[in-house]
């Protein structure tokens, strides 16, 4: 690694270990007062000696960017760290100043002796910048888990009755919440023995070509598992739509009302009763 002239890496983890308290005291000055008290001093000071130690190990064995081998233990830590503040609800400035406060900590190790001190400087900045991007890579899993976890809860399956359950659908419906429908709704059958479905449309906003192709998916699947099936919940204005455009429900069954569904599939449920069939 060079700044003037060429540092070896070993003798830069020398430098700092020489000077450690002086330049792990201006980090964690610094750091604790961007932070703003989002996180104890005490767990700041044991992330940052955690840091200190595994970049000085890295330097020790040769390493001298942070993609190096020397240094998969630092990139561990790091990782381990933004994951930890995403999780936590820090913002990517937040976490990152972490980071590059231990520049203010080699500014006062080159009051001392400027040989070397570029090429830390160079190396914080890898740091600092490798931490935004597993901060960011974090937010986004967490994000997709949030999403995923939304989609599971604004799609329940309701036993309404012996042998009836109900989907009620709020919102737009598109492929991939289709797919949850789907599933949920499959593995409710198979739990429950039920054999009607009542898939309400009620709360979905509008109904298209694609949404009723969305329809007809789970309603055919539902069918190959045994279960009839009833779409209520059609309005006056999503009845003209449907009509407009064309859409063909075939030979399965609507209703008006999620009532009126109910009260149908129980009389058939009667029915087969009376014949001595399965209900």
């Amino acid at each position: 690694m060079a700044s003037t002239g060429t540092t070896a890496p070993e003798h830069l983890a020398q430098l700092l270990v020489d000077d450690a308290d002086r330049v792990r005291g201006a980090w964690l000055e610094t750091a604790a007062r961007e932070l703003h008290g989002r996180t104890s001093r005490g767990e700041l000071e044991r992330e940052q000696s955690d840091i200190f130690d595994a970049l000085t190990d890295g330097l020790r064995a040769g390493g001298t960017a942070l993609s190096d081998p020397a240094f998969d233990q630092l990139r561990g830590i790091l990782a381990d760290v933004s994951a930890a503040r995403a999780r936590l609800g820090f913002t990517p400035r937040e976490t990152a100043i972490g980071i590059f406060a231990l520049k203010e900590g080699l500014y006062e190790l080159a009051a001392s002796t400027e040989a070397g001190v570029t090429s830390l400087l160079r190396l914080v900045d890898e740091l600092g910048l490798f931490t935004f991007e597993t901060f960011a890579s974090a937010r986004e899993a967490i994000i997709g888990e949030q999403a995923e976890q939304l989609l599971e809860l604004s799609t329940p399956v309701v036993k309404l009755w012996e042998g009836v359950v109900a989907v009620p659908l709020v919102g737009t419906l598109d492929s991939a919440r289709t797919q949850v429908v789907m599933e949920k709704l499959l593995n409710t059958l198979v739990d429950t023995g039920s054999e009607h479905a009542i898939i309400d449309i009620t709360g979905v906003p509008a109904v298209d070509t694609q949404v009723a192709q969305h329809l007809l998916k789970t309603v055919v699947a539902a069918r190959l598992m045994g279960a009839e099936c009833t779409i209520s919940g059609i309005r006056p204005q999503i009845a003209q739509t449907i009509v407009a455009l064309g859409i063909e429900f075939g030979d399965i069954r609507t209703r008006a009302t999620l009532a009126d569904a109910l009260v149908d599939a129980l009389r058939s449920n009667r029915s087969r009763a009376r014949t001595g069939l399965p209900a």
